[in-house]
């Protein structure tokens, strides 16, 4: 298989699968549970899960992990499980993945506010996801998607994990309002000119808003940078065509 990078300069559309999260939840799991322990008490379903992804047609496969970090595991007591939830979601996707699909360790936000917004401090959150991204690197993931993020900030120290533990493809995408712009007011070309600067790979966006939103913000991201744009619309895809319904990596080209 080749390396993510070279991929990436390659001018192939490369298809990533949709949602985890309601494709468990179509198949019994309430939204009382963490989604994140069925790595430990139920594998089997989490890899049926992204084996029907792959059968689909998928090239890169996220793990199950969005909410994966210390503070989002404490309500259900298991952050002390963190490195090992981590661990085996990456071990079940490379198990659905085989040797012909990519792996993407999923990292979303910790659930709290950063400085100056919060009493967390930037290098306390940066261990945080360190902690996380360590994990999914020992399960053997070979990419980072950062996703759903809307404070610059903390993605900013997702980024900073991953870039001093390795130097694996980042997948950086943002949250955008109606407005077009994050819930902090920055606009497209602001937060794009900012992640370009820290080295992501991919920039994109995820959730929060429709279609022709997320076209129109691209649009305007393209203008400030020669990375290459994601698009992932799971807010419109979900899974009413169960794994048949995927979301894609677009090439956008100025």
């Amino acid at each position: 298989m080749r390396n993510f990078k070279d991929l990436l300069e390659s001018d192939s559309i490369n298809v990533f699968d949709g949602a985890m999260g309601t494709m468990l939840y179509a198949k019994g799991i309430y939204i009382n549970r963490s989604y994140d322990e069925l790595n430990l008490v139920a594998p089997d379903l989490v890899r049926e899960v992204h084996t029907e992804y792959v059968r689909a047609g998928a090239d890169i496969i996220e793990t199950n992990t969005f909410s994966a970090t210390a503070n989002k595991l404490q309500p259900y007591g298991l952050e002390g499980n963190l490195r090992e939830i981590n661990i085996r979601a990456a071990q079940i996707a490379r198990e659905a993945a085989g040797n012909r699909v990519y792996v993407a360790g999923a990292v979303g936000p910790l659930g709290l506010r950063i400085e100056p917004y919060g009493p967390t401090s930037f290098d306390e959150a940066k261990d945080m996801f360190t902690a996380q991204v360590s994990a999914l690197l020992e399960g053997g993931v070979d990419l980072f998607v950062l996703e759903t993020f809307s404070d610059l900030s903390e993605l900013h120290q997702a980024i900073r994990a991953v870039r001093e533990l390795c130097d694996l493809p980042i997948v950086a995408q943002v949250t955008i309002q109606i407005d077009g712009n994050t819930v902090f007011g920055a606009t497209p070309e602001a937060f794009t000119t900012q992640l370009d600067g820290w080295g992501t790979d991919v920039i994109g966006l995820n959730c929060g808003v429709g279609p022709a939103i997320v076209l129109n913000a691209i649009e305007k991201m393209r203008t400030v940078t020669t990375r290459n744009s994601q698009r992932n619309p799971t807010q419109v895809c979900h899974a009413t065509f169960k794994a048949a319904v995927l979301h894609v990596l677009a090439r956008v080209h100025g």
